[in-house]
Order: C-alpha cells, then sequence, then structure tokens
C-alpha cells in the first residue's frame, strides 16, 4: 500500500478522536480553558523517546491544568503520520503534538509530498531538549568498535544491517550521514518506532542501530546491548567510556535529536502561553532534570519564538544534507 493511502486510512480512522476544522477559540471558552481532557499525539509507538517523555510531561501537566492528558500513539512514515492527524485537530488547545527532528525539521525534505507544513501547521510551545544518538549493537556481537562496522561495510557494501523506528527518523539519517561521510554503504531496515527496532537489534535480527540515548540507555545499561559510538561532539558524562564517531574515524561528524510540544495552527496565543508556562514549570524542577540528563538529555528553555527560530533553522539545514547526500524517499 503506497504511503499516501496509509496516511488516508489512517486518518480516517482518527477521525472521532481529533479531527476537526481549525477555528477560533470565543473569549468565553478560551476562559473556560481547559474542561475537558487533553490529547497528547505522539506520531510514534510506545516504547520510543517521543512516547517516554509525553508520559513523563503529561502526568504531571494533566494535574496542574486540573484535567486528563491522554497520550495517543499514532505511529507511521516517520511521524509524519501522526503529525498530520494532528495538523487536522480543531486549534482549541485540546490537542498536543510530540514533535521531533524528523517530524518537523527532516521529513519536510525527505517526502515529496506531506500532509502538513511542519512550520505552517504548528505552532510551538517548548523546546523540550536534545540529545544525541548512540550506536549500538548486540551484547555479543563482533563489531567492538565504530572501525569495525565501517570496516566490515567497505569489504562487502550493503551487507551491514541499521534498524531505525522510520524512514526520516534521527536514526535513519544519522545513518546516511555516517555512510556519506564515511563513504560506506549500509542496509536501512526501518521499523514503525523504536521498541520493535531496538528488539531486534537485542535479538540479532539485524546488526546495529541508532537510537537516542533515552531508549538506548537502559538496554546498555542491562548489558543487553553495547555502545560503540555517540553522534555527539564530546564524550556523554552517562557513557564516558564510548567514543565519540568524530574521534572514532570521521572527524567533524555531529548529529543532535530534539523533541518538542507543539499545537495545531491557530490556538489561541494565551492558551499557548499557558501551556508552555506549565511546561516549563514540570521541566525545571529538579526532579524532571535529573530525570532527563539521566536519559543523556540536555533540557531546554526556549520560549516559544526561540523554538520556532531554532525549527526554522533545523529545516534549512537538513535540507542541505539529505540533497547532498542524494538521499529520496516516496
Amino acid at each position: 500500500m503506497k504511503r499516501r493511502s496509509l496516511i488516508h486510512t489512517a486518518l480516517a480512522l482518527a477521525a472521532p478522536v481529533v479531527l476537526g476544522g481549525a477555528v477560533a477559540l470565543p473569549a468565553w471558552a478560551q476562559d473556560k480553558w481547559p474542561s475537558k481532557p487533553i490529547n497528547y499525539v505522539v506520531p510514534f509507538p510506545a516504547g520510543g523517546t517521543t512516547d517516554i517523555l509525553a508520559r513523563l510531561i503529561g502526568q504531571k501537566l494533566g494535574p496542574v491544568l486540573d484535567t486528563t492528558v491522554v497520550v495517543e500513539n499514532r505511529g507511521g512514515a516517520g511521524g509524519s503520520v501522526g503529525s498530520e492527524i494532528a495538523s487536522r485537530a480543531p486549534a482549541d488547545g485540546y490537542t498536543l503534538l510530540g514533535g521531533t527532528i524528523s517530524s518537523h525539521a527532516i521529513n519536510v525534505s525527505l517526502y515529496p509530498k506531506l500532509g502538513y507544513d511542519p512550520i505552517k501547521s504548528f505552532s510551538p510551545v517548548a523546546l523540550i531538549g536534545s540529545n544525541p544518538v548512540v550506536l549500538i549493537v548486540k551484547a555479543d556481537s563482533p563489531y567492538k568498535t565504530l572501525q569495525d562496522v565501517l570496516n566490515a561495510a567497505k569489504a562487502k557494501p550493503k551487507t551491514v544491517t541499521s534498524a531505525s523506528a522510520g524512514n526520516g527518523t534521527s536514526q535513519h539519517m544519522t545513518l546516511e550521514l555516517l555512510g556519506f561521510r564515511s563513504g560506506t554503504q549500509f542496509i536501512h531496515v526501518p521499523y514503525k518506532g523504536s521498541g520493535p527496532a531496538i528488539q531486534d537489534v537485542i535479538g540479532g535480527q539485524v546488526d546495529m542501530m541508532f537510537d537516542t540515548t533515552v531508549v538506548a540507555g537502559p538496554h546498555i545499561q542491562s548489558g543487553k546491548v553495547r555502545a560503540i559510538a555517540v553522534s555527539s561532539a564530546k564524550r556523554l558524562d552517562s557513557l564516558p567510556n564510548v567514543p565519540t564517531i568524530a574521534e572514532s574515524g570521521v572527524p567533524g561528524f555531529e548529529v543532535v535529536s530534539w523533541q518538542g510540544i507543539f499545537v495545531p495552527a491557530g490556538v489561541p496565543k494565551p492558551i499557548v502561553d499557558r501551556l508552555h508556562a506549565e511546561t516549563m514549570k514540570i521541566l525545571q524542577t529538579t526532579e524532571m532534570q535529573d530525570r532527563l540528563k539521566s536519559l543523556g538529555m540536555q533540557p531546554s528553555s526556549m520560549t516559544p519564538d526561540q523554538v520556532a527560530t531554532f525549527q526554522k533553522a533545523e529545516v534549512e539545514k537538513w535540507a542541505q544534507v539529505i540533497k547532498a547526500a542524494g538521499i529520496k524517499l516516496e
């Protein structure tokens, strides 16, 4: 089934939940907001970084707003399916979206036809934080260093397999950039989320995977997978013995993933401001700061306007990378 058909099917199934026309919210309705549960759309399956953060934030955001925050997983097409669903929701403050580097910076240059505009279709609420991705392999994998991986890929091109949470995700793009910068070719194996992908790395069905420290961290600590390189410019405090990709033979390499919260374009500014303020209070607590850092994330304190500027720069950066690397998806 073609991608557009999949998206249209998902939209049809989701219609009773989140679809509707974007309308201006009357002043009296703003005063009563929120008067019903808020849907937090996660455009990936359960178990991934976006899902974990949505549940951490949602369970604290609901009580302070005197309502319930319901997390809805709408995975598919590297975050595009869920993002399109959220973009069509009423602009009334009752739909949040967990936007990511893939759904809100990469996909617009990767897919020829996208059912939403990552900038025009949404208003940013907050940037939760950023984090690098880490290259992991099965615990007993013969690959112990990045050079082991590159040597194998160069000796037999398109034989080393690498999983990802889907086409266009930070995991996928990091792999493509590594191949481009190192002159190697890998087999990309996209999944519908990090959860099933990392399980196949653990089980040995695929050779390796780039994933965020949020998802990979617990599996590294448990010994189920081995970390062999990180995409940050410097080594991580949480993984001090794991070298960077740059120091492992690919100079200047750096990729940082990020996670944010968005609402459909047109949500009244007072509601966006309230959501931002309450989210920032949650993120700035010692408990949440420690939790994010333990997951390898660098917490953010950007305002919505700063997030918008940052996002535009990210869209432009990845457009250049995708064009230079000749990456195309249908």
